[in-house]
């Protein structure tokens, strides 16, 4: 828009002094013609009276030669009743046109080489008319029209300047209230809830800068309801959780009883985890520290080891490959273990009992993969799966879960993928950057490689003792 403001006024004003300057340097070489054949008229007019008194040569060559210029001024006298014709001064003027002149009786102008000549006739005591021959050179006729028109050119050129200049500090004016308006948007889109913008500049931005202030006011207000109707809501779980705590206190010993009673105290620690993020209006899957994350590898066996009784009673085999030996991600425990526990979970609820499963887990220098696998029928629409609340259309599917799994590899620059795994049913891979750059793009040949050692890998029996 500034640009815009900068060009229009250039425009404008180009052409008013163009409309301005052109005729007015017109009239200034006309007026300089003018004022040279001016001259020349009074240098005519100083030797008509001699004339009429008297045609002696040498008294009209003195007269002549205090008139002006002896080069400039001629004199041509006709030849009468016995008298001889007398020309004084050098002749430029054609004879036809002196004579002429002689003939209408009246001053008259010619062109000549160098210039231009003035005739002026003039009446003789004895009747005849003398013709008056003054000389104009071009340099008089355009003497002063260069620097007239130097000096226009210069005004012109200042005009279209200051006119520039007073343009862009008005665009300057418009363009950075807007500008402060666009940065502000962005900013309480990038999640500054804090971005305000001054309320500066033309009537109409100063009403949008209003309304954006407000609008930014009410977003908060609005995320300030939701963190508390989510707090709300999760707070009302406290009480069928204590009723599920106190159950699984009576249920005795045995694995089934702690797994229930581990499952309850999990349960209640989220629901807990959930109030304060609520409350606290920070993100759960926040970027860690330096030093912070977990262990990949505790954490699938510690997870493996719960959901290992639930496959037993459900006559599914499962694998684990990697987790051995100590794999380091950046991300919290409980985010991780919460992660697993949504796959793993979705693998139970989405295919049949009976179907095999299995968790792999791969360290590289600059990222650690985590694979799990299942031999059910699969995901015929893997992004439609991963879009946030769509679910696949069953009772107790609300689409969150893999959701949150993209949300947890994305906070360290990673990313998950759905495909096809190598038991027949799903492979979900989430990558977890180590740097915390963006996800490296594989070739061909490495992704063919990784698949000839996950088969390898599934090939062979490992399990959690």
């Amino acid at each position: 828009m500034r640009w815009a403001l900068v060009k229009v006024c250039l425009a404008v004003t180009t052409m008013v002094v163009v409309a301005f300057a052109v005729p007015l340097g017109l009239v200034v070489r006309e007026m300089a013609r003018d004022r040279a054949f001016s001259n020349a008229e009074r240098q005519a007019a100083a030797i008509a009276p001699a004339l009429s008194i008297t045609t002696d040569r040498d008294q009209l060559e003195r007269v002549v030669a205090s008139a002006g210029s002896d080069d400039g001024i001629a004199v041509h006298i006709p030849a009468g009743d016995g008298t001889r014709a007398v020309d004084i001064g050098r002749r430029r003027a054609a004879a036809q046109d002196i004579a002429a002149t002689r003939r209408l009786g009246r001053a008259s102008t010619t062109e000549v080489p160098g210039g231009s000549t003035l005739l002026q006739p003039t009446a003789l005591s004895s009747g005849a008319i003398a013709v008056i021959e003054v000389y104009v050179p071009e340099s008089e006729v355009t003497h002063g029209v260069g620097t007239a028109w130097a000096v226009l050119a210069a005004v012109g050129v200042a005009l279209i300047i200051g006119s520039v200049a007073v343009a862009d500090r008005l665009g300057v004016r418009m363009v950075r209230p807007a500008r402060r308006l666009a940065e502000g948007a962005h900013d309480l889109g990038e999640g500054q809830l804090g971005a305000r913008v001054a309320e500066e500049g033309p009537a109409e931005l100063r009403a949008a800068a209003v309304a954006f202030n407000s609008m930014a006011d009410q977003v908060v207000q609005l995320l300030a309801n939701e963190r508390e109707l989510a707090a709300d809501l999760s707070h009302r779980l406290r009480t069928p959780l204590t009723v599920l705590r106190l159950n699984a206190a009576s249920l005795g010993d045995g694995p089934a009883a702690d797994q229930t009673r581990q499952a309850v105290a999990q349960l209640e620690r989220e629901v807990d985890t959930i109030i304060r993020t609520a409350r606290e209006a920070k993100p759960q899957t926040a970027a860690p520290g330096p030093g912070a994350g977990c262990d990949a590898a505790e954490v699938v066996r510690e997870r493996m080891e719960f959901w290992s009784a639930l496959a037993e009673d459900e006559g599914r085999t499962w694998r684990v490959a990697g987790a051995d030996r100590p794999v380091r991600v950046p991300v919290a425990r409980s985010d991780l273990a919460a992660a697993l526990d949504a796959l793993l979970g979705n693998v139970f609820r989405h295919t049949p009992e009976g179907t095999a499963f299995a968790v792999d887990v791969h360290n590289a220098e600059d990222a650690v993969i985590v694979l799990v696998s299942d031999a059910g029928p699969g995901i015929s629409d893997p992004e439609a799966a991963m879009a946030r609340g769509r679910g696949s259309g069953s009772d107790g599917s609300t689409g969150l879960g893999l959701d949150i799994v993209r949300r947890l590899a994305e906070s360290t620059g990673g990313d998950v993928r759905i495909g096809s795994s190598v038991l027949g049913g799903t492979e979900v891979r989430i990558w977890f950057q180590l740097d915390g750059r963006a996800p490296i793009r594989r070739g061909h040949r490495v992704r063919r490689r990784r698949r000839r050692l996950l088969v390898s890998t599934f090939n062979r029996p490992r399990s959690l003792p």
